[in-house]
């Protein structure tokens, strides 16, 4: 190409315009107006969101860039309750601040202000208000020069990448190979063969903390690409994803640490290829400290031995139950962990509790009672959610235990020696729930539970069936009978593998156990002894703590580390990447996750045998596109022989606050379990609206030889389930449709009335399901109709199993069940049409 000249005369030392350091950090705030107007909201870039204060002078919000940066610049959007008088301050440590601007005599609007300092924390301290409510910003922004660390960490002057190890995609010819872009001349470069995509990488020979990279673009430039990570050379993590370049020279500031780091071009700029005068990469000057493994589990697990006092447990654990109750949208965090022994407690068990035995088997510790009732919510318990008891058992004084819960409950490795009550006093309404790897001596009742999936446990019997009652691999359970009494019994669970889990061994140390996978499972993995698998010391773990960054906690799991997470709220800045085979995410008192600045909250590489276990995930004000990604889009591996699994992963969108993400979940590595999930479009709280807690579709599946086993998704505004991948299976699946489309008009699909709930793709051969059931609940048009529940192609390899439709109150109308077929569902007496088969 002779585009060469053109580009030669560029400046040596090119000057690179500020960079945005603030939004998508953790943001916190003296107070908030209400949930709809958290601190969060004025660090997530979107100016159609606010923090607003309580009304009174002394107020301050203020964002942490997680490390100590020079900064130079802070612009103020205010909203109509400006401040008048103000101060711009800045921290090292959060506690000790020092003024950077006094303002006195504020006019609102947008304030820009040039500043100079160096520090990790940047807020501003509301002196004076001027008007009677509080102070309320649409953003709060902070810049730096280059956007790299200050003096407290600087970044190096020296290209890491010169004339290091290089290769490419591809090269245009001899004369212009990947050697040229790290050779620190700019008159040679690299230049790729002309398509998309093309990627040039270097080797900068060990692990290094990443700060900069600077581009210099021959004519041939990337009008999109990526600046991408990787500890191996083979599995990479996003850095900075560009849209919209014009080439030229460019430099970005990133942060993270790899050994390997490349350009991957997406989009070309020209008919050409690509080309690169120089790739120069900077680092913070030497290789990744090591993160420790292990410590302490941080102030909000409690943990209990039997040589404590009952009464001392009990007022602990009541404490905890009165603050949690009815905080189903609050911040509290808590897991109660339990050494062997006896304990003569009853643990009631609130939002966001997690109650846990610490023995290898079950019957190492006992309690008198693990329980939920309804009464703060007037004995209904269809929003008892977000809690889990596990790894211990019961030895209930009166018989009978009650576990009166709804989605989003896991009760897993428990033996109740008696009874299991699944009702509230009452029995109001329930819409549980899941059972796993437990045994129960008596018979359980669901009673007014609407359905229930039991897995690979025992029963002494099963008392009734509401609507929709699905068992596999269950001893005890009772034989199928879907149109009398509401049963779908599998004989064995095809695939499963029991959730990670903590305990202590004999010398009482923390460790993490994982289960080992089974094949046509059926009844307690602890049935004959210890459940089989691998033991992995807490030291191997990094000790997760509210606070932690997304760039701390992903060096850990680069480093080789496993990832336990602490109860409490993680804001993050950028996806936690997991790339590493066999890693175990595993999080205590549902550990929350909100990704921030429009990211996806957890990212998983298409590798063998990834454990996500025991977390929420809440979607962030500015809008995400994928909440949890497995495996990246054109997966292929086998991972039949040690698949990843996900088992009590949750999403929430809306609730606690105005939540937006288009999926919530999608599959795309083959040989994926889910396991108990709960993917949930907010019905009610703060931030609920079709126009404003948007989500499109809760799951997509594109991997083939996937298998749900308890699969909860609700109220999404289009399919609830995508499927694409070949030779899929669902056991067991619950769903309500959305509750708020205004009317017909903006819930359609093409001509069709309406979205499935669960729909197969057109190519799919093979799927089949069992236990299915969708439910309309349209409260603000009831005069709302959907077409199908279900949709799938018409091929002898999809099969369905026991397939409901149920309007709920006659709020709604389903006029098939599947494809055209079943009868309609509609009416204030709630009958719920039924196949037991389809085709």
């Amino acid at each position: 190409m002779a585009v060469a000249a053109a580009l030669i005369a560029v400046p040596s030392t090119p000057a690179f315009a500020d960079t945005l350091l603030s939004q998508g950090k953790t943001a916190t705030a003296s107070s908030t107006e209400n949930a709809g107007t958290p601190a969060s909201a004025a660090v997530d870039g979107n100016a159609g969101t606010r923090w607003s204060s309580a009304a009174t002078d002394a107020q301050w919000l203020q964002v942490d860039l997680g490390t100590s940066t020079s900064i130079n610049r802070v612009v103020l959007n205010w909203e109509a309750a400006y401040a008048s008088g103000y101060k711009v301050q800045l921290s090292t440590n959060g506690t000790t601040w020092t003024d950077l601007k006094t303002v006195t005599g504020g006019d609102g609007g947008i304030d820009t202000w040039d500043v100079t300092g160096t520090g990790r924390y940047v807020r501003v301290q509301g002196v004076t208000r001027a008007t009677g409510y509080g102070y309320s910003l649409w953003e709060f922004q902070v810049f730096g020069p280059d956007g790299g660390p200050g003096p407290g960490e600087p970044c190096g002057t020296t290209n890491a990448a010169l004339n290091k190890t290089y290769s490419a995609s591809s090269i245009q010819d001899a004369g212009l190979p990947a050697s040229a872009a790290f050779d620190g001349n700019n008159g040679t470069r690299w230049a790729s063969a002309a398509g998309d995509p093309q990627w040039v990488q270097v080797d900068l020979g060990s692990a290094q903390t990443l700060c900069k990279i600077d581009l210099r673009w021959e004519a041939a430039y990337a009008s999109a690409f990526k600046l991408q990570g990787s500890t191996n050379g083979t599995t990479w993590t996003d850095l900075k994803t560009v849209t919209g370049a014009t080439g030229g020279v460019q430099s970005h500031a990133v942060t993270g640490s790899a050994r390997y780091v490349r350009m991957l071009g997406t989009t070309r700029g020209t008919p050409y290829g690509y080309s690169l005068w120089e790739f120069a990469v900077y680092t913070t000057g030497g290789t990744v400290p090591e993160l420790p493994g292990g410590g302490p589990l941080g102030p909000n697990v409690h943990v209990f031995d039997p040589s404590m006092s009952s009464a001392t447990i009990q007022s602990q654990l009541d404490a905890v139950f009165t603050q949690q109750e009815s905080a189903q949208f609050g911040t509290g965090r808590h897991a109660f962990l339990f050494k062997p022994g006896t304990y003569n407690v009853n643990a009631k068990v609130g939002f966001y509790t997690s109650i846990i035995g610490l023995g290898q088997n079950p019957d190492d510790v006992t309690l008198s009672g693990v329980t939920v009732d309804a009464g703060w919510f007037n004995g209904n318990a269809t929003q008892n959610f977000w809690r889990s008891t596990e790894n211990l058992s019961v030895q209930p004084p009166g018989g009978t235990n009650q576990w009166a819960v709804s989605q989003a409950a896991p009760f897993r490795r428990m033996h109740i020696k008696g009874a299991l009550n699944l009702a509230p006093t009452g029995y109001g309404w329930a819409s549980g729930g899941y059972i796993a790897d437990s045994k129960i001596d008596g018979s359980v009742g669901p009673y007014s539970q609407q359905q229930w999936y039991t897995r690979d446990s025992s029963v002494g019997g099963w008392v009734n069936g509401v609507w929709n009652m699905v068992f596999s691999g269950v001893q005890g359970a009772p034989a199928t009978d879907f149109l009398g009494k509401s049963y779908t019994t599998l004989e064995n669970t095809p695939i499963s593998r029991e959730k990670p889990y903590l305990y202590v061994d004999g010398a009482g140390a923390y460790r993490v156990f994982v289960p080992a996978k089974r094949t046509n499972a059926r009844g307690v993995s602890w049935a004959n002894g210890p459940t089989p698998g691998t033991s992995l010391p807490l030291g191997q773990f990094f000790v997760a703590k509210p606070g932690d960054s997304a760039a701390t906690i992903n060096a850990a799991l680069n480093q080789g580390l496993h990832l336990l997470l602490t109860p409490g709220i993680y804001n993050l800045s950028q996806p936690i990447n997991v790339t590493r085979a066999n890693t175990v995410v595993l999080g205590l008192g549902l550990a929350t996750i909100i990704p921030g600045g429009g990211s996806t909250a957890v990212k998983v590489a298409d590798v063998d045998g990834v454990k996500l276990a025991g977390f929420l995930v809440d979607a962030g004000t500015q809008k995400s596109d994928v909440l949890i990604e497995v495996g990246p889009q054109g997966s292929s591996a086998d991972h039949a022989a040690n698949p990843t699994t996900l088992q009590d992963v949750f999403v929430r969108i809306g609730g606690a606050f105005a939540g937006n993400a288009t999926t919530s979940v999608v599959i795309n590595s083959d040989d994926v379990i889910i396991d108990h999930t709960w993917l949930w479009r907010g019905d009610h709280g703060e931030g609920i609206g079709w126009n404003v807690n948007t989500a499109e579709t809760g799951l997509i599946v594109n991997g083939d030889d996937v298998l749900a086993t308890g699969l909860f998704v609700e109220h999404y505004r289009k399919y609830d389930v995508e499927w694409y991948g070949e030779r899929g299976r669902t056991i067991f699946f619950q769903n309500e449709k959305a509750y708020d489309p205004p009317n017909q008009a903006a819930y359609m699909n093409g001509s069709s009335k309406g979205w499935a709930a669960y729909k197969v793709g057109p190519a799919v051969n093979t799927h089949e399901g069992w236990g299915l059931g969708s439910y309309v609940y349209f409260n603000v048009d009831p005069t709302i109709e959907v077409e199908n529940g279900f949709e799938a192609p018409v091929k002898p390899g999809v099969k369905f199993h026991s397939l409901l439709t149920v309007s709920l109150g006659g709020n709604g109308r389903v006029n098939h069940v599947i494809n055209g077929v079943g009868g309609p569902a509609y009416g204030t007496a709630t009958i719920p049409s039924k196949l037991v088969s389809y085709p």
